[in-house]
């Protein structure tokens, strides 16, 4: 599968996250997202030049140009449900896709946890990562640090031979 055809085959499956996705749909359409946000940003630049400020010496973006946002706002919904589908043909659930995700809110829960019952003491941040629940947090850090890095490395396995729960492999089905 090309450039061209990967793109059009998400934005065709738009909100579809049955089936498979492989490797070439994917990684083609992360390619068709930077090069598009990219394009994006450097025509905000030119046509929006108030949104950046410049400093002695230094080029800072105040926020995102509107053709930005609505690219990520076009490409958003294809971009998960391609990964979802990723995931699937490699044989794994689509909610891997989103595991960083899951950890993050996890971390965050647990930490509202910690504060509520104020086993963090006064309150302070160097005091809540000490103790138990401070080993626990260190180490859901560790975990959310590494958590994309595994979820990159499940997308750029191969797919899985054959059919598996989630459908045929797209490389023995014809269009």
């Amino acid at each position: 599968m090309g450039f061209a055809a990967a793109v059009k085959v998400c934005f065709r499956k738009y909100f579809t996250f049955s089936g498979r996705a492989s490797r070439p749909e994917y990684w083609w359409f992360v390619l068709f997202t930077l090069l598009g946000s990219i394009a994006t940003g450097l025509l905000d630049l030119l046509l929006f030049p108030s949104a950046i400020h410049t400093g002695p010496g230094s080029i800072e973006a105040e926020s995102d140009g509107p053709l930005v946002t609505l690219f990520t706002l076009a490409v958003f919904m294809p971009s998960v449900s391609a990964g979802w589908r990723r995931m699937h043909d490699s044989g794994r659930s689509g909610l891997y896709y989103i595991y960083p995700l899951i950890v993050l809110v996890g971390i965050l829960g647990f930490a509202q946890f910690v504060g509520a019952f104020g086993l963090a003491g006064s309150g302070d941040l160097a005091e809540a990562f000490t103790g138990i629940a401070g080993l626990v947090l260190i180490l859901s850090f560790l975990v959310l640090m590494i958590s994309p890095l595994l979820v990159i490395w499940w997308l750029t396995r191969p797919s899985q031979s054959g059919p598996n729960q989630y459908g045929p492999n797209p490389h023995e089905v014809t269009p």
